[in-house]
């Protein structure tokens, strides 16, 4: 399955970005809950029919930048992890395929108590995980690109995080491709746990979001060894998406 991220249109309204979108040529859209594209309790049925109308499915990505289930500030922890299970609660009413969410990310104070933040950011991903769980919904935790506050960025710390859960993995390729850019390494250590792919091209150092072939991530050497799992075209330009669509179903069509 080929779906895009709402990120190439973050700058116009939910309802605007799915209706362009509705026109490219893939089984879903991931919709990044927040800014312009957040859903709520009272808007998410009216977009929910609106994909249905359409024969599109749905990945939601959970609120990432304002929040982090790592805050060693209790009251943040808290608010951050209400507003992922209100994403759950609506990923789940809308029949969504999975959540994505972002690991803890590192702060002034963190940095001065490194084992409390272990341990808060464990005790997060168990909530998270038992809560999916009882809801009903798949949550994939998604590896991190090269920035010193970010949590997750190696297939070792992301396959540390994920152990003793039922959380799976979104392989975000081109994030793998600013830090060990060891793409056999990762689908190697967590095959059994990538439930998800991101896409986009860089040039190795920052994490652009170019269209696919702009960068220099090898995609016909990792598209082979992917497990077949949805896919996410998430770069930052709707044209650069359009272009990483029919570069991904060209380059399918001869593996």
């Amino acid at each position: 399955m080929i779906g895009t991220s709402t990120q190439c249109l973050f700058d116009k309204s939910l309802s605007v970005a799915l209706n362009k979108i509705k026109n490219l040529s893939i089984d879903f859209v991931e919709i990044v809950n927040e800014g312009y594209h957040e859903l709520n309790r009272y808007n998410y049925r009216a977009h929910r029919d609106f994909l249905e109308e359409n024969g599109l499915k749905s990945v939601i990505h959970a609120p990432f930048s304002d929040i982090n289930i790592g805050a060693l500030n209790e009251k943040i922890r808290r608010t951050s992890l209400s507003l992922i299970f209100e994403t759950l609660e609506i990923a789940h009413e809308m029949g969504s395929l999975l959540v994505v969410i972002h690991p803890a990310h590192k702060s002034p104070l963190s940095g001065r108590f490194p084992k409390a933040y272990e341990k808060v950011q464990r005790r997060s991903l168990e909530e998270i995980d038992r809560v999916a769980e009882k809801i009903g919904v798949r949550v994939a935790l998604e590896n991190m690109p090269s920035f010193w506050i970010l949590d997750g960025q190696t297939p070792d710390r992301i396959a540390e995080l994920v152990d003793g859960t039922n959380l799976g993995v979104t392989f975000d390729i081109g994030h793998l491709n600013t830090t060990t850019k060891n793409f056999d390494e990762f689908i190697g250590l967590l095959k059994d746990r990538i439930a998800h792919a991101h896409l986009s091209d860089n040039d190795g150092t920052k994490d652009s979001h170019l269209a696919l072939g702009e960068g220099t991530v090898p995609w016909k050497e990792v598209l082979e060894k992917l497990p077949k799992v949805p896919m996410s075209v998430e770069v930052k330009t709707f044209e650069g998406t359009t272009k990483s669509i029919k570069f991904l179903k060209e380059l399918q069509s001869n593996i």
